[in-house]
């Protein structure tokens, strides 16, 4: 599962073909969550295109506008929810680190990961267009089997997608593309435990990256 990611430095996004002109300005983030807008790159033309999506894609067969933030690496050609995006609309989410939750029973300690050097990479996402009472433009990041790291924490994570691999998921094959849905190397991540406020949506600064002690002890709800 990913539930919420950080882009503290979108200045430092550097993508080929990458059209900047029609980007609103893009403001250091370090809380985002489901249902908030974040930044998706496309396919147009000869162009990389950004474009502002919901986090929580939206099917455009659905009836009504029920989001899933996350699909399957292992099922996404089968779930119909999924399998069409895929196929037709990929895309890269731009990120620099993301959070994780440690359960124990009730209690869940929060753990920010990110690439050893702490630059910024692209998660292998999928998006859509649903019509109904409002247009609603969405996307989801795709999931994989924990990698090492991550295994100790939960047994899932987010694609992380290597520079080389982008072009491929953004306009490659569908198998190409699939290939591509394997957990990040362990020994070019690294993580810390931090507080507990990135629990609530509302704090968006700097100061929940900083790396605390552990602590299992106390019953905290995860959102």
């Amino acid at each position: 599962m990913c539930g919420r990611f950080t882009l503290k430095s979108p200045s430092r996004i550097r993508l080929e073909r990458f059209n900047r002109a029609n980007l609103p300005p893009l403001f250091p983030r370090y809380n985002i969550a489901p249902s908030q807008s974040v930044l998706g790159i496309v396919n147009h033309g000869d162009e990389l295109e950004g474009r502002l999506m919901k986090w929580g894609l939206v099917p455009s067969r659905s009836t009504d506008p029920k989001a899933f933030i996350n699909a399957r690496a292992e099922t996404i050609t089968e779930k119909l929810s999924f399998s069409e995006s895929f196929q037709r609309r990929r895309c890269l989410i731009p990120a620099d680190g993301f959070y994780e939750w440690q359960r124990t029973g009730e209690i869940a300690q929060p753990y920010f990961f990110q690439k050893r050097d702490g630059s910024p990479f692209a998660f292998a996402g999928i998006w859509d267009e649903w019509k109904g009472d409002e247009t609603i433009v969405s996307c989801a990041i795709i999931t994989t089997r924990a990698n090492e790291l991550l295994a100790t924490i939960h047994d899932r994570m987010p694609v992380i997608l290597r520079s080389d691999a982008q072009e491929v998921w953004l306009s490659g094959d569908t198998e190409s593309a699939k290939e591509l849905l394997t957990p990040f190397p362990a020994s070019e991540m690294t993580s810390h435990a931090v507080g507990y406020e990135v629990n609530h949506t509302k704090i968006d600064d700097e100061s929940l990256l900083k790396p605390v002690e552990p602590n299992l002890g106390v019953t905290r709800r995860l959102f």
